[in-house]
């Protein structure tokens, strides 16, 4: 066939206009990751320069001492404290909003903090100032971390399994028994005497200092094992995303998997709660900035960075408020108050839950 004039210029232009393509991924340009990049490793100089400040900085002792080494290995709990907690809360707020497809509501809304203060309150009313002391040691951390995955696995297998089977009914009751368990610690603290009172105030909010080092040989490795099961299921997590339907056509029997990373929330978040007390808003805040900055779908690219998020904010404020201006207590204090107002930014920009 002859070509004419008027279809060589047509031709020229198809051939030097470059084959644009066609596939994509998690990181969606060249921007995109030196965007991603950029960020983790900004988080990752942060907290290598909060965790060298917390174990070298202001160090009374002569440095190689005894007495220096002594100080070096409480502030390395600390630190080890601070990365299982960051873990936790990261990666179980981000696969539980994930099961639950919502980007605001976080596990403590299915009581964990309520029924961790119920536990604490209950034994100061029984058994005075020594019920604090009663809850200390191995056996009860694991008691405590037992107690609070039973009513998460009561409520998941009841609510999702049944005829109901309907995750807003199931976090409708968690938001209930969170209630009657608050009101409930509330009554009891009321015929507390002041000493007592003052003890457990103490103990129910979030403190990285109740954590003990006897605790840590058995945490760190409950929270990794998990860690890597949500790191393996992350294919899964990103098909659950896209909703019940689409999740269902695609194969994926949706109730059966969504049961078993609830599962794997309630342990993560019963695991940081025995550790450390009740924390809120720490895994919203982690899970926001992570969001904010992977701007990604894939659970595997928004977990590390998620806990980058945590672990950089939490050794930040741990160094800064404890270490420079001595002032240890408010730490967990100031993240939940940065978190609360990240909260209400995200639930009034937003308008719903």
């Amino acid at each position: 066939m002859l070509k004419t004039a008027q279809d060589a210029p047509a031709q020229r232009g198809t051939q030097q206009t470059p084959q644009q393509s066609r596939r994509s991924g998690p990181l969606t340009g060249r921007r995109h990751r030196r965007v991603y990049a950029l960020v983790t490793a900004v988080l990752i100089l942060i907290s290598l320069g909060s965790t060298a400040g917390i174990l070298f900085y202001n160090n009374p002792m002569p440095v190689g001492s005894d007495g220096w080494w002594l100080i070096a290995g409480m502030r390395r709990d600390s630190l080890l404290t601070i990365a299982v907690v960051a873990l936790c809360h990261a990666m179980a707020t981000i696969a539980f909003q994930t099961a639950v497809n919502n980007r605001i509501i976080t596990p403590g809304i299915m009581g964990f903090g309520s029924l961790y203060t119920a536990i604490q309150t209950g034994f100061v009313y029984l058994f005075g100032i020594t019920g604090v002391v009663m809850l200390v040691g191995v056996p009860q951390f694991f008691l405590q971390m037992a107690v609070m995955m039973l009513l998460a696995t009561g409520l998941y297998t009841w609510l999702l399994s049944g005829k109901f089977s309907n995750i807003h009914i199931m976090l409708l009751v968690g938001v209930v028994l969170g209630g009657t368990l608050g009101s409930l610690s509330t009554f009891m603290q009321r015929m507390l005497t002041p000493s007592e009172f003052d003890v457990l105030t103490a103990r129910l909010f979030g403190n990285l200092s109740n954590a003990r080092a006897e605790y840590l040989p058995y945490a760190i490795p409950i929270a990794l094992a998990v860690a890597v099961v949500l790191w393996l299921w992350a294919p899964k997590l990103n098909v659950i995303a896209l909703g019940k339907d689409n999740a269902t056509n695609l194969g994926l029997n949706h109730k059966r998997e969504v049961i078993k990373i609830l599962l794997l929330v309630s342990i993560l978040v019963s695991l940081a709660t025995a550790l450390v007390g009740p924390m809120m808003f720490l895994g919203f805040l982690t899970a926001a900035l992570a969001y904010q900055f992977g701007d990604t779908y894939s659970h595997r690219h928004l977990f590390p960075l998620g806990f980058l998020c945590g672990y950089a904010v939490l050794s930040a404020s741990y160094f800064v408020l404890r270490h420079v201006w001595d002032a240890g207590g408010a730490v967990t204090v100031i993240v939940e108050l940065v978190g609360g107002l990240v909260f209400l930014f995200f639930l009034l920009r937003k308008g719903r839950l």
